[in-house]
């Protein structure tokens, strides 16, 4: 990964966008030797939101059928992954 001070990407903010894309390795930005942000190429932001939104539903379908709050036939089926 890429480490880059705030200040480099206040001075060669083209440069390093260039460098994103064509790599697609984020960069981590520094403010006072301290991490700040992440700056990540849009298509894999928006890859991880999504992947974020299936592993959210996963849980929510966990926590359901350890509730027993879902049909018998979804939970025989879910239920290989749930050991």
């Amino acid at each position: 990964m890429k480490i880059e001070l705030v200040t480099t990407l206040k001075r060669q903010a083209s440069k390093i966008l260039a460098e994103l894309h064509d790599s697609k390795e984020p960069v981590l930005i520094t403010e006072h030797g301290q991490p700040s942000a992440y700056l990540v190429d849009v298509q894999d932001y928006e890859m991880m939101q999504n992947r974020m939104k299936i592993l959210d539903g996963l849980a929510k379908g966990e926590t359901a059928i350890l509730e027993n709050r879902i049909y018998t036939q979804a939970k025989d089926k879910m239920s290989k992954w749930l050991k």
